[in-house]
């Protein structure tokens, strides 16, 4: 653990050499844009600016002028709604800092970048950076050198931040992904149940929650777990804003097919341009990738098991259209800003609508015509009960679980607080003859349940140290150029390296070397082997800790909460993903909008039910269906069954008169519209 055990008591330190040019003078801080009029900022002006935009889209200036105003404020709005806009736009025209915090570091890095570009002061803190840079971001935050501050929410609960968090002077919170902190989202993390520690230190400062994808009940229980302390049990004063999750340029498309690869490379040969294709494992992606590769596509894949280089650098080669195909877990796509994908597949069907919705809607951003495909077959209907066991394991198994974790990490019962360990998933399951997927999900419900909390592969940061004195230094005359290169860039950019481990990043070094990182790893990998020095690479390593002291595992509980409730609700997100999977009478992006509990919606026309429909309506039953209306009066659909159609073909051929607005339906019966009667 990386903690700063700094209290308020203890005087700042001096800033280490370097800090001060990070520190942003009075004289070179973002001036505050002038207001439209007097008492009111000119909000467009800022969007003009910086972005370049005349105007707000859908809810964003109300959004804005809700926070701005200090409101607690909670924005619902789909994949490419323009979310960001919504907390930089009024975090620009207030005094102060916002803290921004999101689990998707990708999103961090793409936005501080962004921002910096546009010459506003921003800066990210999540797990795998050094302490002397996390204290540096923290530090020129109390200076007032940033406008934001992105956090992971795993660092939000560490001493050091909440330290220093209360010595800023900050505008607002804004929570990303705010569904993640309902236990009844499908991404439940337990770590944003501490932003409430954030609002108990920040008394008046307002919160701005973001999710594109929740329901009823995932927006009471967003809104109650973000309203401050005093706001009482059930009761908040969040200002609601909703924009249509509809969206008329994506067409949804299910195919049933038994063989998904064949079809695979047929939709990819069928419609051009860049492409994301879902698997469910990370060998899938590998196997996926490979294929296409094979069949003449530029294609890469993406998975949490790679570096954060790798998924940079992957990242960016499909961005910049490097790569059409991206080939990739759910781990991929969250805060990527790509408006023209014009392709989404999914090879395998996600656990809930709400994944499957936000994953499909990555495609058609810039609003051209594009794709969400969704391939299914008989075998997807059992692999997705089987989830079901998978996910939620039996409550004898995880209490066997947390036993075999003490036996593993030779705990006793009693001992274990507040201790971290590494931990290694697969030689856990090989010492225990357990299988990988319904551990992590014991893991998961012990986490859930307050005994342990278990972080998955966290990337740490580098470190070196000098085995030899510095005066030894120079006997070494034959240590090759590069060596010599990197020692001196060690020596040039980082202090204490003969006392104690530092933290180094590669990419600095080779960007002073003139090299690549893997030349940077080789180097220092030689020179350990060279008792020069000793140097632990970066690795991605899954950490449990323990919350409470170790029991036996007959005494562990799973609350009903926890447990049977969450079950229940993960069962009715599998059968309403297999009925979308399934259903072929009913508008595709209707089922997903009445998911959502907006029922105003109208069928597509562009979904495969609905190009089915209209196929598949004869023409000489639309023709007799308009000249039943011709005369203008209301008709009941059985009228037109005496034609001798069938229910549903007559249904069909009234449905297309209403989608084309030939006709209307009212008090029962089909009319023709006014405009259409002579």
């Amino acid at each position: 653990m990386n903690e700063l055990p700094f209290d308020n008591d203890i005087p700042l330190p001096d800033l280490p050499e370097g800090w001060e040019q990070a520190v942003v003078s009075p004289d070179d801080r973002l001036e505050e844009p002038e207001n439209h009029r007097e008492g009111e900022p000119d909000f467009a002006g800022i969007l003009r600016k910086y972005w370049g935009y005349d105007s707000f889209r859908g809810i964003q200036e109300d959004i804005i002028r809700s926070i701005a105003a200090g409101n607690d404020t909670l924005g619902l709005m789909p994949t490419g709604g323009g979310k960001s806009i919504t907390f930089q736009v009024p975090a620009l025209s207030m005094p102060g800092v916002c803290i921004v915090i999101t689990p998707l570091i990708a999103l961090m890095k793409d936005q501080v970048a962004h921002l910096r570009q546009r010459g506003i002061g921003a800066a990210a803190i999540y797990s795998g950076q050094s302490r002397d840079e996390i204290l540096r971001h923290l530090e020129n935050s109390i200076f007032g050198a940033y406008k934001f501050l992105y956090v992971s929410p795993e660092r939000i609960a560490t001493p050091i931040f909440q330290t220093k968090l209360q010595r800023m002077q900050v505008s607002f919170i804004t929570v990303d992904e705010a569904h993640c902190i309902s236990q009844w989202g499908y991404d439940f993390r337990p770590s944003y149940l501490r932003i409430a520690e954030i609002r108990r230190l920040l008394p008046g400062v307002p919160v701005l929650a973001l999710t594109a994808t929740a329901t009823e009940r995932v927006i009471t229980d967003i809104c109650e777990r973000l309203s401050p302390p005093d706001a009482g049990e059930g009761k908040s004063n969040f200002a609601v804003f909703r924009m249509s999750f509809a969206r008329p340029n994506l067409r949804y498309i299910v195919r049933h097919t038994q063989d998904k690869t064949a079809e695979l490379i047929h939709i990819l040969r069928s419609v051009g341009g860049s492409a994301i294709v879902y698997t469910r494992s990370r060998k899938g992606t590998r196997d996926v990738c490979r294929l296409l590769t094979e069949s003449g596509f530029t294609a890469l894949y993406y998975h949490a098991g790679l570096t954060d280089v790798e998924k940079d650098v992957r990242q960016h080669a499909w961005q910049d259209d490097e790569t059409r195909v991206m080939v990739a877990t759910n781990a991929f796509g969250m805060g990527i800003d790509k408006p023209d994908v014009r392709l989404v597949i999914h090879m395998d069907l996600p656990d809930s609508v709400e994944a499957y919705f936000q994953e499909a809607g990555r495609a058609g951003r810039d609003g051209q015509t594009a794709y969400a495909v969704l391939l299914y077959n008989n075998m997807d209907h059992g692999i997705m009960l089987r989830r079901i066991p998978e996910t939620f394991p039996e409550k004898e198994y995880v209490q066997k679980v947390y036993d075999c974790l003490a036996y593993y990490f030779q705990l006793a019962v009693g001992d274990g607080f507040n201790v971290t360990y590494e931990f290694n998933l697969e030689r856990f399951c090989t010492t225990f003859k357990f299988f990988p997927v319904p551990v992590v999900s014991a893991l998961q419900l012990l986490s859930r349940a307050g005994y342990i909390e278990y972080r998955e592969e966290e990337e740490s940061t580098s470190r070196i140290y000098f085995i030899v004195e510095r005066d030894e230094l120079y006997s070494y005359t034959r240590l090759g150029r590069q060596a010599d290169a990197v020692i001196r860039a060690l020596l040039r950019h980082y202090c204490g390296l003969f006392s104690d481990y530092v933290y180094i990043e590669e990419s600095l070094l080779a960007k002073e070397c003139d090299t690549t990182e893997n030349e940077i790893y080789q180097t220092l990998v030689q020179l350990t082997h060279q008792r020069i020095l000793h140097y632990i690479p970066r690795k991605r390593t899954p950490y449990i800790t323990y919350l409470t002291r170790r029991v036996d595992g007959n005494q562990v509980y799973l609350s009903a909460e926890v447990y049977e409730q969450r079950r229940q609700q993960y069962i009715e997100r599998v059968e309403s993903m297999l009925d979308y999977a399934t259903e072929e009478d009913f508008c595709r992006s209707r089922f997903l909008l009445e998911y959502f509990g907006d029922r105003s919606g109208k069928d597509c026309g562009g979904c495969d039910v609905c190009l089915h429909r209209q196929r598949h309506v004869s023409p000489n039953l639309t023709e007799a269906a308009a000249q039943l209306l011709a005369d203008g009066e209301p008709h009941a659909p059985e009228e037109l069954m005496q034609s001798g159609f069938s229910r549903e073909a007559c249904a069909e051929a009234m449905q297309a008169l209403v989608d084309a607005e030939t006709a209307e339906f009212t008090g029962g019966k089909f009319i023709l519209r006014k405009k259409q009667r002579k």
